[in-house]
């Protein structure tokens, strides 16, 4: 299988090195989309490019997680990738469970490798308590997934997961911030994926962590969720189960982010 971990990196000179090295010791090819970072990122990276054999995307200006996730999987199909792990850079993902996705991915009987912070809780690798309101919406809306579209995720969040190339050609994203993974489910489901989790770590190095705009408000960002989920689910609302059909309607027009 020929692999690409995408990293999504938005100012990160703290981490980026002693990461992409690490990464390193366990991928061979490694995408590097550097979200208009604004700190000494961007010439880190510069340092890294040939001795790490990095391939790398500069957006000028942030643009969005969404909007960096949707380009790594260009990038895959276009270079011909039969997988891409998408992961963070800020040590909350630890390359050190890049293994157990390859070792998932041989397997070959799924599309969607998810990495679940919940999946084992309680065997000692849940060190960290995420802040309050991020593990209550977390939750809310992990369970508003299972419900609506049949899953049976424990963590509908995390970033760290493994992607079959071909099946996300057949997704149709188009959300560019941190909503992005309601849209992505919705399209899962609508085209038969077939989707798991492994366990992951649950770390938290920056508990003040902003979304920017008015997402940093939990009542705003769940709403916002929402409204992305149900608004992805109208547009393929014929090829999603039966239960998908009955929505809680939720009042988007205040929505402001």
């Amino acid at each position: 299988m020929h692999v690409l971990i995408a990293i999504p990196i938005y100012n990160e000179e703290e981490h980026v090195q002693s990461v992409l090295e690490k990464v390193r010791t366990y991928a061979e090819h490694i995408l590097v989309l550097d979200d208009g970072s604004t700190d000494r990122t961007p010439e880190i990276l510069n340092d890294l490019r040939a001795p790490l054999g990095l391939d790398i995307i500069r957006h000028e200006a942030n643009v969005g997680y969404g909007r960096a996730i949707r380009e790594a999987f260009r990038r895959a199909h276009r270079d011909g990738y039969d997988w891409v792990i998408t992961m963070d850079c800020d040590f909350q993902h630890e390359p050190e469970r890049i293994p157990d996705f390859l070792d998932s991915i041989e397997c070959d009987e799924l599309d969607i490798i998810s990495g679940s912070r919940y999946l084992h809780s309680g065997n000692g690798w849940d060190t960290d308590l995420p802040p309050a309101d991020r593990r209550a919406i977390n939750a809310t809306i992990t369970h508003e997934i299972n419900e609506r579209l049949g899953l049976r995720l424990t963590d509908g969040f995390c970033g760290f997961k493994a992607h079959r190339v071909s099946a996300m050609n057949k997704l149709e994203l188009t959300d560019d911030g941190y909503a992005f993974p309601m849209q992505f489910w919705v399209q899962a489901i609508a085209n038969n994926l077939r989707i798991g989790e492994i366990p992951v770590e649950l770390i938290y190095n920056d508990l003040s962590r902003t979304f920017g705009g008015g997402l940093d408000d939990p009542k705003t960002r769940l709403t916002h969720y929402r409204c992305v989920m149900y608004r992805a689910m109208d547009q393929v609302i014929d090829r999603l189960p039966q239960m998908a059909r009955a929505q809680a309607k939720v009042d988007c027009s205040e929505v402001t982010i």
